[in-house]
């Protein structure tokens, strides 16, 4: 009988035998580096083999300290790319290859095991530096392709909707009212309410789980993209959802482009999606136009809880959704 994966409880528990088990092949040493504690904790994973080949080093991924295991636990998040991992379909768009996962629901918490891209080239983005409009509109062909798919394929059963109940408003709002004011004491301050940004941010969530429904990635900001050739892959499937397409494509253009980028050229890359989608949603203009407060909404609730993602990583990102917000406030057509 094969072995069954374990979740490790640390670093230290990643042995050649371990390994062996993930890769399904004999793993001789390991060398853990590149260790990095964010919302999960993560590192790059050396191998050594005898008599076997294999990839000469992987990427896994495996819970972070309890808070976040909390967050992401509360955002039905915690399980989620390891389920697709084990339980998924295949997806059709440029992606980091999965090797395998595991989960402990009794200690709330997961493992992936992953292609290290940058063995193929790949170049982790970030958003302390936007975009080109060329890479969002790859991005964009890469998520069309995503979407198409499964737009009347049946979905996994675990990948869940977009939900967001009353006793959530609260909590919320706190963290927005929070957020807002230490980002007025750093000297940035958004001519945005809470009460606005709260009422946005779960009409939004409502909005996504209405009309047609397709596998979202969910969370797709530049930090969870890589530049490989001509293209943009995507990693970090934690947030895996059904929703509208709209969810993904507000965030991920919003997110990934300078403002003044976003302002020239988002219709034609709006424009440029649904042509490589191949349909022609109802308003899909007014439907992206609705996405930026959800995705300034998360960036808000990741600057209050102060420990998910870096300020400025944090702060770039929030002020790209507030702009775009305030545009469609200004000019909602």
């Amino acid at each position: 009988m094969p072995s069954v994966l374990t979740v490790p409880r640390d670093w230290s528990e990643l042995t050649p035998s371990w390994m062996s088990t993930a890769l399904d092949r004999h793993v001789t040493g390991i060398r853990v580096t590149d260790v990095v504690a964010g919302t999960n904790s993560r590192a790059v994973v050396e191998l050594d083999y005898t008599g076997t080949v294999g990839p000469s080093r992987v990427f896994v991924k495996r819970e972070g300290r309890l808070l976040n295991r909390m967050a992401l636990t509360a955002l039905g998040a915690r399980e989620a790319e390891a389920n697709l991992v084990r339980h998924g379909p295949a997806l059709p768009l440029e992606h980091p290859t999965f090797h395998a996962a595991a989960t402990d629901r009794r200690r709330l918490a997961a493992v992936v095991v992953m292609e290290d891209v940058t063995l193929r080239g790949g170049r982790a983005n970030s958003a302390r530096a936007p975009l080109s409009v060329e890479q969002v509109a790859a991005g964009l062909g890469e998520l069309a392709r995503l979407h198409a798919r499964f737009w009347t394929a049946p979905l996994p059963p675990f990948v869940r909707p977009w939900r967001l109940g009353p006793a959530w408003a609260p909590v919320a709002r706190a963290g927005f009212v929070h957020a807002l004011r230490t980002l007025r004491r750093a000297g940035h301050p958004l001519d945005i309410g809470a009460g606005e940004i709260e009422r946005g941010f779960r009409g939004w969530a409502r909005v996504a789980a209405t009309g047609p429904q397709t596998l979202l990635h969910g969370d797709p900001h530049p930090g969870n993209t890589y530049a490989i050739g001509r293209t943009v892959g995507f990693f970090d499937w934690q947030l895996v959802r059904s929703g509208t397409w709209a969810h993904d494509v507000g965030y991920f253009l919003v997110s990934s482009l300078s403002v003044a980028d976003r302002r020239e050229h988002e219709r034609a890359l709006l424009a440029g999606y649904l042509d490589a989608l191949g349909r022609r949603p109802a308003d899909a203009w007014r439907l992206y136009r609705r996405t930026p407060v959800f995705g300034l909404g998360s960036w808000l609730q990741t600057w209050a809880a102060g420990t998910f993602q870096p300020r400025d990583v944090c702060l770039a990102t929030i002020e790209r959704f507030a702009a775009a917000h305030v545009d469609a406030r200004r000019a909602p057509d």
